[in-house]
């Protein structure tokens, strides 16, 4: 069973990470282990209805933000590594500075020690030069990666060329999201 720890921080587009979550559900042979922050608990009531427990539904397994001891804050608790979707500007910065003070933090901090892969899907428009340089300062990490979710709109779902839907982009991000663990999600649509 390969393990990924999806983390999910406060930051605008929540159904992205519940479009993640579901699309690694139909993943045979893939575990999901799950943190989100207490933002990330008021953003999914705003942008989908969805309370704390609807959330840890969504994950074969979940933990709190506030339990430092839990399995995926030690290296030696083998996983692929963890996406980070949405991450806020606040878990950058946490992230890029080793402040690790709570679950979602320190899981990002190991996947990093231990080398594995490590994928931010930072959110915020405009970014200020503090938000640029903390990217630029995680990006010269070794298997880290720095990943908007930037929609596209060169793919489409069907042959017919219906109207590109919302839930379209969503998948194609999270296709995107996938590729650093070489995970090739079902549908995906690449340029050709």
């Amino acid at each position: 069973m390969k393990r990924i720890v999806v983390g999910i921080s406060g930051a605008s587009g929540f159904p992205l990470a519940v479009c993640l979550l579901k699309e690694l559900k139909k993943i045979p042979g893939i575990e999901t282990h799950l943190v989100f922050t207490y933002g990330a608990e008021l953003t999914a009531k705003q942008e989908s209805g969805l309370n704390a427990e609807q959330i840890r539904a969504l994950a074969d397994v979940c933990y709190e933000n506030s339990n430092i001891g839990a399995a995926i804050a030690s290296g030696t608790f083998l996983t692929e590594g963890m996406i980070i979707l949405p991450c806020s500007m606040k878990t950058v910065s946490g992230i890029a500075h080793g402040f690790s003070e709570n679950l979602l933090l320190r899981a990002a901090d190991v996947t990093i020690k231990e080398r594995r892969n490590l994928v931010l899907a930072v959110r915020e428009t405009p970014l200020s030069p503090i938000h640029l340089e903390n990217m630029l300062t995680l990006s010269r990490l070794q298997n880290v990666y720095i990943m908007p979710p930037m929609v596209t709109y060169y793919m489409k779902e069907n042959a017919e060329n219906e109207p590109l839907q919302v839930t379209d982009m969503e998948r194609h991000i999270v296709g995107k999201l996938l590729q650093p663990f070489g995970i090739e999600m079902e549908g995906f649509r690449r340029w050709s």
